[in-house]
C-alpha cells in the first residue's frame, strides 16, 4: 500500500500542472455535453497511462540512445504543439459556444494522442521522473508504484471533467474566448521552447 499510495502522490504531482493535456479535457468539459467530455477523458486517460508505462519502463533509454531520434520528436513536437496554439488564438467567439454537437470520435482519439504521445516536454519528463522511480524499485515494488500512478491519472482527468462540466453554465462565449486566448499564448509559448530546444541540439 505505501509504494501504491506514492505512485498515486506522485501521479497526481506529474499530471496536475496545466499543461496540452488538460487544456485539452478542460476544452471538451466547456465546448461539449458531459457524456462527451467524460469520453474524451476516458481515452486521455488511455494514453496518459500508456505513455506513464512507456516512460517507466524505458523509452527514455532509447531517446538517449538515439540522439537522433530525440531531435526528432522535439521537432514534430513542437511544431505539432505551435500548430495547435494557434489553432486556439484563431479560434472564433461562436465556435467556443457549449454545444452537444457530436465530433468524430476518431478526430478526438487522434487529438488525444497528439497532446499526448507528440508531447516531447511529457515523454522527457516522464522519463525522468518516473524512470528514477523505477531505478530505485523492485519487481514487486514497482507494479503498486506504477497502478498509483495510472489512478492518479484516472482522478485527475475525470475530476477536472466533472468540477469543470458542473460550473460550466457559469462560462459565457466571452469566457471561453479569454480562456482559449491564454491557452493559446501558453501552448504556442511551450511549442516555441521546444523548437529552440530543437535548435540547441542541432547547433
Amino acid at each position: 500500500m505505501g509504494y501504491f499510495f506514492q505512485g498515486l502522490t506522485m501521479g497526481l504531482a506529474y499530471v496536475a500542472p496545466i499543461g496540452l493535456q488538460n487544456l485539452f479535457v478542460i476544452n471538451s468539459a466547456l465546448m461539449h455535453s458531459r457524456r462527451r467530455a467524460f469520453t474524451t477523458a476516458l481515452i486521455v486517460i488511455f494514453f496518459d497511462v500508456t505513455l506513464a508505462l512507456a516512460c517507466f519502463f524505458g523509452i527514455g533509454a532509447v531517446m538517449q540512445r538515439y540522439e537522433w531520434l530525440q531531435m526528432l520528436v522535439l521537432l514534430a513536437g513542437s511544431l505539432v504543439v505551435i500548430y495547435i496554439g494557434i489553432g486556439l488564438l484563431r479560434s472564433k467567439v461562436e465556435e467556443l459556444e457549449k454545444t452537444e454537437m457530436d465530433l468524430s470520435i476518431w478526430k478526438t482519439i487522434s487529438s488525444a494522442c497528439v497532446v499526448t504521445w507528440f508531447n516531447p516536454q511529457a515523454i522527457i519528463d516522464g522519463t525522468m521522473m518516473l524512470g528514477a522511480f523505477h531505478v530505485t524499485l523492485t519487481a514487486s515494488q514497482s507494479t503498486p508504484f506504477i497502478s498509483g500512478v495510472a489512478t492518479a491519472s484516472c482522478i485527475w482527468f475525470t475530476g477536472v471533467t466533472l468540477v469543470i462540466s458542473i460550473f460550466s453554465s457559469k462560462f459565457n462565449v466571452k469566457t471561453l474566448r479569454v480562456i482559449n486566448l491564454i491557452s493559446g499564448i501558453v501552448v504556442i509559448f511551450y511549442g516555441v521552447r521546444l523548437f529552440l530546444n530543437f535548435i540547441l541540439m542541432a547547433v
